[in-house]
């Protein structure tokens, strides 16, 4: 999967227990982004529903989650796979934007990137293989950038990643099927259970996933849009369609509060860290609604750009981090004895509370 801000992934493992524990069968992830969450509750069982407003997040839910992996004829796979890694270089509005005018990919993957995105959309648009396709083409890309995780800036000099090849690799997709859909969480809400376990993991500050990942929004919808800055960020980032209340330092505590006690649940597992505008106690309270609540904590390090260190839009290093290390918290909220089991079934972690 990409590099992402507020990644799950070290806690993949944890979070699979806690699903196995409630012997959930349906289960509903919020907010969704790369879909590590939701892929692990699908390999454990789940007929899991995976929710996002960015481009990119929906196209890695309908690869992931929504299509069924054990359906695709593995040799029309990889014979596409192996079509698009073949097609000649066709440099254009990619390569231009983001090798050229700024250095997030060397000029000779951009191409490749032109060439096999074009192709993507001509000739696979209509087949049950686009979001595959789509997906390996990402995940290729941000194996062969020069950023430090986010699109906000890339690296003054070319990262040593960026110098390989694109490759195109088969997503490793998982049997069974989910649903994927694409809107605002605090929108949709109401409308989108019941689930036996609903999993949210919002954002909690103010970056922005639609412009710490413009380049993914910009390869999915391939509409080669204006842009503007030293990042060449979309221009439509600044509308206020693409704005999210939760990153609103003022909105977003009552918006959050509104969206917990809205899920149509048995069980909530909310996850968040010691970053965030909202207190752990006003967390507990609104998660309360649906229960017992117990929490757990686990020490963690930040984002991969916290370990490099503050560069500014050309990549120049201009300060060091106030610290390498947060707490990552899981709230747990529902039946008493459930939440209990669920929390007993993660032994490494800390229960620091529970009421």
């Amino acid at each position: 999967m990409i590099k992402y801000l507020g990644s799950k992934r070290r806690l993949i493992p944890a979070l699979g227990d806690i699903f196995a524990a409630s012997g959930a069968s349906t289960a509903l992830d919020l907010f969704t982004g790369t879909t590590r969450v939701a892929q692990e509750f699908k390999r454990r069982g789940g007929l899991v529903t995976a929710v996002d407003l960015a481009r990119y997040s929906d196209i890695f839910a309908q690869c992931y989650i929504a299509l069924d992996g054990d359906s695709i004829v593995k040799s029309e796979l990889d014979d596409a796979l192996t079509h698009l890694s073949n097609l000649a270089p066709d440099p254009g509005y990619f390569t231009q934007v983001f090798c050229e005018e700024s250095r997030f990919f060397q000029p000779f993957n951009g191409a490749r990137i032109d060439a096999i995105r074009n192709a993507i959309e001509s000739e696979y648009k209509d087949s049950v293989l686009y979001p595959i396709l789509l997906t390996s083409l990402i995940e290729a890309a941000d194996r062969v950038d020069s950023t430090t995780g986010v699109q906000m800036a890339y690296i003054k000099q070319w990262s040593q990643r960026s110098h390989n090849q694109l490759s195109l690799r088969v997503p490793d997709m998982l049997p069974g099927i989910g649903r994927a859909v694409k809107g605002r969480a605090e929108e949709l809400v109401d409308a989108l259970g019941p689930f036996d376990l609903a999993y949210l993991d919002p954002p909690y500050n103010q970056h922005r996933y639609v412009t710490n990942y413009h380049i993914w929004e910009t390869l999915v919808e391939w509409d080669a849009p204006e842009y503007y800055g030293v990042a060449c960020k979309r221009i439509d980032s600044r509308d206020e369609s693409t704005k999210s209340i939760f990153n609103s330092k003022r909105a977003m505590p009552p918006t959050l509060f509104q969206t917990i006690q809205s899920v149509n649940a048995e069980v909530v597992v909310l996850s968040y860290n010691n970053e965030s505008w909202v207190s752990v106690e006003d967390l507990e309270t609104a998660c309360s609604v649906h229960g017992n609540v117990v929490q757990l904590a686990f020490d963690s390090k930040r984002y991969i750009g916290a370990q490099i260190g503050i560069h500014n839009p050309s990549g120049q290093k201009v300060g060091e981090v106030s610290h390498l290390r947060n707490l990552e918290y899981v709230i747990l909220a529902g039946p008493k004895k459930l939440v209990e089991r669920m929390a007993s079934a993660v032994g490494s972690s800390v229960a620091v509370s529970g009421f």
